[in-house]
């Protein structure tokens, strides 16, 4: 059975970094899409970003274009989130999510294997 276990949240003042990371244990070779998700107090969990097998397709949502950077390393079994100009409202507990297939698909119930989450708060 594939665990995923992320690694890197915090608090930070806006504008800083934060780098979020996933390590695959019991990795499956055939792990296809992996993508981040969010979720804040009181909201539905969103997608954030995801990547293909490859790592050459990526999808990032409106919110953290240009600021956020998903990639994965398929050697490490890790996946990454590169966090920059942070915003308060980008406050929320962070998922990694798994999928088998090998194209990713933006809603939640497309992803069979979810991390823990990790806390990412952004004061202003």
């Amino acid at each position: 059975q594939v665990q995923l276990v992320e690694s890197g949240g915090g608090s930070v003042q806006a504008g800083g970094s934060l780098r979020l990371a996933c390590a695959a244990f019991g990795y499956h070779s055939s792990i296809g899409c992996m993508a981040w998700f969010r979720q804040a107090p009181g909201k539905e969990r969103e997608a954030v970003a995801d990547i293909g097998p490859g790592g050459g397709s990526t999808y990032y949502a409106d919110s953290v274009k240009g600021r956020f950077t998903i990639s994965r390393d398929n050697a490490k079994n890790t996946l990454y989130l590169q966090m920059n100009n942070l915003k308060p409202e980008d406050t929320a507990m962070y998922y990694c999510a798994a999928t088998y297939r090998n194209y990713c698909e933006l809603s939640p119930v497309r992803f069979n294997l979810w991390g823990q989450g990790t806390q990412v708060t952004v004061s202003s």
